[in-house]
């Protein structure tokens, strides 16, 4: 861990539309609705990136405590708000990290036209660089799934709901 890293915990449970209609009744009380959060929710559209050898996902199926993933994320299928994110985890802790991205760099991207990033002001991007060149980093999966997120204390706690949860 980094000293400049700030994580923060993460757990993920899978419930029922009963139970989640029954805690989001009682945390109504406590928390509010993120600011983000039109109409109680948005979408969320993630493309994931993976080496030659599916690293990133053979770690997360294994179980590995220390592991690491790239994506491109949009919210409301806009390309208003495109964001290159790398999320790490370590043990229960999770950190994240975000670059912003144009419609045309994403394009770049896909066309396997990484040098770009070698000039970006964001070291994000530059060492997304050398994961794509020297590891063969490539697009491999799309998940979509609508979000309703709930806050206290300013952001400081953070509940999400994750529904219609779907991939190619």
């Amino acid at each position: 861990m980094s000293k400049n890293e700030k994580y923060r915990h993460e757990w993920k449970y899978l419930i029922d539309t009963a139970q989640k209609e029954l805690i989001c009744k009682r945390l109504s009380h406590l928390l509010t609705l993120d600011k983000h959060a039109a109409d109680g929710g948005y979408t969320i559209r993630s493309l994931y990136f993976d080496d030659y050898f599916n690293t990133a996902y053979a770690e997360k199926d294994a179980g590995v405590l220390e592991r690491k993933k790239y994506r491109i994320r949009i919210y409301n299928c806009s390309d208003q708000s495109i964001k290159l994110e790398r999320k790490k985890k370590l043990g229960s802790y999770i950190y994240k990290e975000a670059a912003p991205l144009t419609r045309d760099e994403v394009y770049k991207i896909l066309d396997g036209d990484y040098d770009f990033l070698l000039e970006s002001q964001y070291p994000l991007c530059r060492e997304f660089y050398f994961e794509c060149v020297s590891n063969v980093m490539r697009p491999r999966t799309v998940v979509d799934y609508e979000r309703e997120p709930w806050i206290l204390d300013e952001g400081t706690v953070r509940i999400t709901f994750d529904m219609d949860v779907r991939a190619a």
